[in-house]
């Protein structure tokens, strides 16, 4: 479990890499592919809003990784599972305000790898 755990943390970091790197570089040339549902000439004006919140996703990914480099299970399960907290409450705020589907790639890693962490630290106590 403690692996599986492992597993959904690592891709967690590197889904909101990918996503600051969507939102930092890719905006403009992207976004209108991928949110079909708002208009064009919404993105240009948003383009330093969007760098923004990638710059948050990349702090996410951050802390997710640092939770992978830290050697005390008590600490890298308090880290990994306050940074899953975090992604797994950014995932329901996008589905409740945007579009369930937004939330979606964030809630489902995010909540995998809370559970499998919890249930990791059990076994381990047990």
């Amino acid at each position: 479990m403690r692996l599986l755990a492992l597993a959904f943390i690592a891709l967690t970091a590197l889904l909101h890499i990918y996503i600051a790197w969507f939102e930092m570089f890719a905006w403009t040339t992207k976004g209108p592919e991928i949110f079909t549902t708002f208009a064009p000439e919404l993105f240009e004006p948003t383009i330093q809003m969007a760098a923004n919140q990638g710059l948050y996703n990349l702090f996410l990914a951050a802390g997710l990784i640092w939770s992978l480099l830290i050697k005390d299970p008590k600490w890298q399960f308090n880290i990994a599972a306050c940074f899953l907290l975090f992604v797994a409450i950014a995932g329901i705020g996008a589905a409740v305000t945007i579009a369930f589907r937004s939330g979606m790639p964030q809630m489902v890693p995010s909540i995998i790898g809370l559970v499998a962490l919890v249930l990791s630290r059990r076994s381990a106590n047990a």
